[in-house]
């Protein structure tokens, strides 16, 4: 529930008028969803009426007809600007439609926000937007408040810039201690931060949920789930508490966890939640039920599960290679053919030149190279990516451990391996 104290600043919906059946439309690429989701929460515990695709859409729909009838039905539109949407010609699309809506009706409120340091479009250079850079774990601070003011309208009095301004500070601060918590290797304190009753922990999940993600990556699984589990009696309607709450469970690697997670994911999807997080968590979780137990009906529901991710949103590149990698080991002639179809369609996103100071991304590149059975540029790239990251040995034993798998699907030669494995001849088999 968000705190009293932070509600007495932020302004009601406005009512909805004839013809009006939403009060905020969102339009983002998927890749920033979880970003997004985290708004539509907030957005909605305020009492905003919400227009998001995954939440709205029904299966079978024409989803540019939908999209253009609840525009016509919204009060204000968000779009979500990123590096990502930078490249998406379906966002620049959507811009368009919403500064038409906001020209033609003064009363439609058209707010721009940006979640990273890519450059609005030139012809949205002039536009007040506001500024999510320094969040990217999910709205919170004084751009939370300003952003709630920009989609009902209403200028900011004095008061509320200095409050938001606070806000923003301790904010902040709270995220930088929990990074340089990672840093050093100090559980203990992000834990300690997590107790905290200040506003930002108090007013949305982002912060919880940064504090939970960064002991998962420290591998304090119990400790999360506790910050999880608290977060979501606070905030009920939140789902990324939730997706969290699942994969510490499933990294936890017991069997009762593991079934707990899927409850929690199953349930999600029978929500309507079907955005490539949840469903890449869900598919994750039927790759652990077939590592504990080898039933390939395990690994075919994971690749199920990826593959309608992938589908749906056509631009995550995560969820198109684990199709494209779960379809090779399911081992099948149509199998290993939907595995390279899946493999191109990815390669599209993802390109085939290293990404720089990304590890993962240039080895999910090698990967799909691999999958297409390119080996000699498969291994090229595997070795750019062990430069990236040259003392990255567990990320190096991990992915040259997929790799092994997949050529023996692929049915490699012995000098087709030799070429893919020579970048990871630093570690021992």
């Amino acid at each position: 529930m968000i705190p009293a104290e932070w509600l007495k600043y932020a302004p009601k919906p406005r009512p909805l008028g004839k013809g009006e059946e939403w009060n905020v439309f969102l339009s983002y690429r998927s890749v920033n969803r979880t970003w997004v989701l985290s708004l539509y929460d907030i957005l909605v515990e305020l009492g905003y009426r919400v227009f998001i695709d995954q939440c709205e859409l029904v299966e079978g729909e024409t989803l540019i007809m939908r999209l253009e009838e609840a525009l016509g039905k919204s009060q204000a539109g968000i779009l979500i600007w990123s590096e990502a949407a930078a490249n998406s010609k379906w966002v620049l699309k959507e811009y368009a439609r919403l500064e038409t809506k906001a020209t033609k009706n003064e009363a439609f409120c058209f707010v721009p926000i940006k979640l990273d340091k890519a450059p609005l479009p030139e012809f949205a250079d002039s536009k007040i937007f506001v500024d999510f850079s320094s969040y990217p774990d999910g709205p919170n601070g004084g751009e939370l408040i300003r952003l709630v003011h920009g989609i009902v309208g209403k200028p900011l009095d004095a008061a509320t810039v200095k409050f938001a301004n606070e806000q923003n500070e301790a904010s902040m601060d709270a995220a930088r201690a929990i990074d340089a918590a990672v840093r050093i290797g100090d559980p203990e304190h992000i834990i300690e931060l997590s107790d905290s009753n200040t506003l930002p922990w108090r007013t949305t999940p982002s912060l919880g949920c940064k504090a939970a993600e960064s002991l998962i990556k420290l591998k304090m699984y119990p400790e999360a789930i506790s910050i999880l589990e608290k977060l979501e009696d606070r905030f009920p309607k939140a789902v990324r508490p939730k997706q969290l709450h699942a994969l510490a469970l499933a990294r936890t690697g017991t069997q009762e966890n593991l079934k707990q997670a899927q409850r929690i994911l199953s349930k999600l999807y029978e929500q309507g939640e079907r955005d490539p997080e949840t469903l890449g968590i869900f598919a994750r979780t039927w790759m652990d039920r077939y590592n504990l137990s080898q039933d390939i009906k395990y690994l075919d529901q994971s690749r199920k599960y990826y593959a309608e991710a992938f589908e749906r949103v056509g631009d995550d590149y995560y969820t198109g290679l684990n199709a494209a990698a779960k379809s090779v080991l399911l081992g099948t002639a149509k199998d290993i053919q939907l595995a390279d179809d899946y493999a191109q369609r990815t390669l599209t996103l993802v390109g085939t030149s290293p990404w720089a100071n990304d590890y993962w991304k240039t080895a999910t590149v090698a990967e799909l190279l691999l999958i297409k059975k390119l080996y000699s540029e498969a291994g090229e790239m595997y070795a750019e990516a062990v430069r990236i990251e040259p003392e990255s040995l567990g990320n190096h034993e991990s992915t040259r451990n997929q790799a092994v798998k997949l050529l023996a699907k692929l049915g490699a030669t012995e000098s087709e391996k030799a070429e893919v494995l020579n970048a990871f001849k630093h570690i021992s088999s």
